[in-house]
């Protein structure tokens, strides 16, 4: 058996964070640099991560989070946003593309005038689900990095994402909150640790087509 395969079994939505027990800033340089490491459609990166660790703003969002615990006990919660995109934001990136890569310009335009005709056409409520699809995307890749790490975590889709973009000034930056996830380590006596996982059998959740 692997070690992920062991870690994931390890992970579970952590109810019960410890206060007392800090994450080293290696532990979020591995979490921040994954974030940014992960694959999102086209490589457009419409999303961005918050880093809150700030026990106030914690605590102001514990209302908005619905009285869920995690956000103040966890040492740190992220906040996944979604990019307002703007008409400049495909052209941003392909000079990103040229500027790292040194890609002529001549074989970069077919494919940035296909993303740019391709947004274009899209309705803005299309781009924002689009959006943050990849934010889901990210947060299942920081749940297993996490996993590995053997840092805890509870994802949360349950918060008003008006009230914490309003609290992190988020609208200012062109961010909108699209999912919580506060990061940590468990209490020793988290009851919910120690529970069995409930999953269905391999067979009934993997089909193999031959």
């Amino acid at each position: 058996m692997t070690n992920s395969i062991e870690n994931l079994k390890w992970r579970y939505a952590t109810k019960n964070f410890d206060p007392a027990l800090h994450l080293t800033g290696n532990e979020l340089e591995i979490i921040t640099e994954a974030f940014n490491l992960t694959a999102t459609s086209y490589g457009l990166q419409p999303c961005r991560l918050v880093v809150v660790q700030n026990k106030k703003l914690q605590e102001k969002m514990l209302p908005f989070a619905y009285g869920q615990r995690q956000v103040v006990d966890a040492p740190a919660v992220l906040v996944f946003c979604t990019v307002t995109m703007d008409d400049g934001y495909v052209g941003r990136y392909f000079d990103l593309v040229q500027k790292v890569r040194k890609t002529s310009t001549e074989i970069l335009k077919p494919f940035q005038d296909q993303l740019n005709d391709r947004f274009t056409a899209m309705q803005h409520d299309q781009v924002e689900a689009w959006a943050k699809n990849q934010a889901y995307i990210s947060l299942g890749n920081l749940l297993t990095v996490c996993a590995n790490q053997r840092i805890d975590s509870c994802p949360m889709e349950g918060f008003n994402p008006e009230k914490v973009d309003e609290l992190l000034d988020l609208k200012s930056k062109g961010l909108k909150s699209v999912l919580l996830l506060p990061i940590g380590h468990r209490k020793e006596d988290d009851k919910f640790a120690r529970m069995e996982k409930v999953r269905l059998p391999l067979q009934d959740s993997v089909l193999f087509m031959d």
